[in-house]
């Protein structure tokens, strides 16, 4: 990691002259407390790429900002490794391997939730919610000769807006959720977005449960309509007894597709860069509100 500019002090603890946080984990108990012990507070750095829980909890006039890039990796492999595994069918080959049963007919699906093996050539992956991390999925799908298309609030290149959404979700192979969440997204993912996936299309939600309408997407589920995989849910944590648990199709993992050993070394490693910048007073990247604050006296 580069040094921190002159004049630039870290400290562990609350201070009143305290301008930039980097809110890691042992920061992250009672936070409405720990911003009451900073009253210099300008900018916040989380080392989460979602802010919905912490935007209604930063001061007037500090900027937030998301770690951005810093998931890029581990989220995309989960996303990658979930659409693998659902393709191969392998979490019904786990099931049988702990009864100790050669089952090859499992390739050869004959009932009603039953979907064939699959490989992923020519498939047709729709990425909702296409930032950073989508691209980076997009990257890792090419060499499986994917053709990857975004969904964003804004077209550009490759990337098509929310009201393309009915022409392209009946050709989807798999649709991807990587939505924040806000007032505009709860319960995106509803009945209607779900009727209109093409049947047997496998759902991935990377982004945050509460994009999803969940008894819309059991009824899916249970319809043998789509298949799905999940490293979030609404609620979550999902509580023991919830019938999205057992219902069919469905691998769930529990909020941590990015969870990897090396996750916090690059948020610090970002965290560096944009302490950097804001000694320098150059724009601060994943501001999630307000404008960029002015860091007198560092970096003239």
């Amino acid at each position: 990691m580069e040094p921190l500019p002159k004049g630039v002090e870290l400290v562990a603890t609350p201070a009143a002259d305290v301008e930039f946080l980097l809110l890691g984990a042992e920061f992250s108990g009672d936070v409405p407390t720990l911003f009451k012990q900073l009253p210099g507070l300008k900018v916040v750095q989380t080392f989460s790429a979602g802010v919905d829980r912490l935007l209604p909890l930063i001061p007037t006039g500090v900027v937030l900002c998301s770690a951005v890039g810093v998931h890029d990796v581990a989220v995309s492999e989960w996303v990658v490794a979930v659409i693998l595994a659902m393709n191969r069918r392998l979490p019904e080959f786990l099931e049988v391997q702990r009864h100790s049963e050669w089952k090859r007919d499992l390739a050869e699906p004959t009932d009603f939730f039953d979907h064939p093996l699959e490989d992923l050539e020519g498939k047709k992956v729709l990425v909702v919610g296409h930032g950073s991390i989508g691209r980076a999925v997009a990257l890792r799908l090419a060499p499986f000769g994917v053709r990857v298309v975004g969904i964003a609030q804004h077209a550009r290149d490759g990337v098509e807006p929310v009201d393309a959404l009915p022409r392209l979700l009946p050709e989807a192979d798999i649709v991807v959720d990587l939505l924040p969440s806000t007032p505009e997204t709860e319960k995106f993912v509803n009945s209607a977005f779900l009727a209109q996936m093409k049947s047997g299309a496998l759902f991935v939600n990377a982004g945050r449960g509460k994009t999803v309408d969940t008894d819309a997407l059991i009824k899916s589920l249970r319809a043998g309509h789509i298949r799905a995989a999940l490293d979030v849910t609404d609620p979550e944590p999902l509580p023991a007894g919830h019938p999205l648990w057992q219902a069919p199709n469905v691998l769930i993992t529990p909020h941590v597709a990015g969870t990897v050993n090396r996750w916090e070394a690059r948020a610090y490693r970002f965290g560096g860069e944009q302490i950097r910048r804001y000694a320098a007073g150059q724009p601060l990247l994943g501001i999630r509100n307000g404008n960029m604050p002015v860091a007198p006296g560092l970096g003239d």
